[in-house]
């Protein structure tokens, strides 16, 4: 048997997904060591590339689906089935997200998450008993409730009428009524993949911290947690659930508020759940060397970074095992790192190069640096 290393890269953004970068490690990697046994297990953490990787790293299938847009309009957006054929993995913003707005059209008063409770509509129809939920990425700041009204919830105002879409409506709210939910909804379970830990309201809170990067002028920012806080008050009256001061609930514009409410939720890490489903630690306990690496490596990629998931992953298993971080930018007080499980981090960069060739090149930069480290490793 040759040696074996397990390569657990996140992507590196713009350049290579993640199984590209296994790709081109292996390729590096067996130039040195021809009979070496390279396991792939691409990495996210739960933000873009989440849906990709826990494909690629369970045999699994994308799906695209037309569903409605952050601004109402259809957008096309896509989501995954696992290898399992029973769970589903979702990025909010593949249906939800700030790039289906421009500078011009961004309005936290009117946009929606409709479309991401449309994709969690479909796992539904398909028999998916579980759903992996990253919530990144947001052009909204609806609570949730449009994600839900998708669901088959109702946010009525006090005439009775249905309420629009879009966080700037809520203040208005006077019930929600929970009878047309979909069949099965309780019966599934989400597990929402968020670093986020700020709560619905407040100074904190999803309106003020995240709203102006969504269009919001100070005067909306008001509205909005105006709206929020209401909105609260009403799902702790009439269902006795406590969202306002959660951690996490401000996530994606409030979206981790209406998921906790309207849906059996639990909020996790991102890399925690990729290192779960991608059974990482099983793989790693028959292991020589693993190899993590993503575009840039510097102190905050111990704040929850994929590379430092796997680090940790790594030490837990077998103390012993080197882990070797390849990154395309390596950069300040990076030597905190190697405390943190980290016994090695290479740049992947040749020489001085504008940044157009160098993301161009990614595969080659990384295999020639995978082979450079495997002939020393020999």
């Amino acid at each position: 048997m040759g040696t074996k290393f397990v390569l657990a890269p996140d992507s590196f953004k713009e350049s290579m997904t993640a199984k590209e970068v296994c790709e081109a490690m292996e390729a590096g990697i067996k130039r040195a060591i021809p009979d070496a046994e390279c396991i792939h297990v691409p990495m996210a953490d739960g933000g873009e590339g989440t849906v990709q990787s826990l494909i690629d790293a369970t045999g699994g299938t994308l799906i695209q689906k037309e569903v409605t847009g952050p601004l109402g309009t259809p957008v096309l957006a896509q989501y995954g089935i696992l290898g399992d054929g029973k769970t589903g993995v979702i990025e909010m913003a593949s249906a939800s997200g700030i790039h289906h707005v421009t500078k011009e059209t961004k309005n936290p008063l009117i946009t929606t998450t409709y479309g991401t409770g449309e994709l969690i509509r479909d796992c539904l129809e398909r028999g998916i008993t579980e759903i992996i939920l990253g919530i990144g990425g947001s052009a909204t700041n609806d609570g949730g409730t449009g994600m839900a009204a998708a669901l088959g919830y109702r946010f009525l105002d006090k005439s009775g009428e249905e309420l629009p879409l879009g966080g700037g409506f809520l203040g208005e709210l006077e019930r929600i009524d929970a009878s047309g939910v979909l069949q099965g909804l309780q019966d599934l379970r989400i597990l929402v993949a968020s670093d986020v830990t700020n709560p619905l309201c407040g100074e904190r809170g999803a309106s003020v911290v995240f709203g102006p990067q969504k269009g919001a002028t100070p005067k909306m920012v008001e509205v909005l947690d105006r709206n929020l806080w209401h909105y609260s008050r009403i799902v702790k009256e009439q269902l006795g659930i406590e969202v306002a001061d959660v951690p996490g609930a401000g996530a994606a514009g409030g979206l981790g508020a209406g998921l906790l409410a309207f849906t059996k939720a639990t909020m996790k890490k991102g890399i925690e759940i990729m290192i779960e489903y991608t059974g990482l630690k099983e793989k790693l306990r028959q292991a020589d060397y693993c190899f993590t690496g993503e575009g840039g490596i510097d102190f905050q990629t111990k704040f929850g970074k994929a590379p430092y998931g796997v680090a940790q992953a790594a030490k837990s298993v077998n103390p012993r095992l080197k882990v070797i971080a390849l990154a395309g930018y390596v950069g300040q007080d990076v030597e905190t790192l190697y405390e943190e499980g980290f016994d090695a981090i290479f740049g992947i960069v040749p020489g001085a190069s504008d940044l157009e060739s160098l993301l161009a090149r990614g595969q080659e930069n990384v295999a020639r640096t995978a082979e450079s480290i495997a002939r020393l490793l020999k």
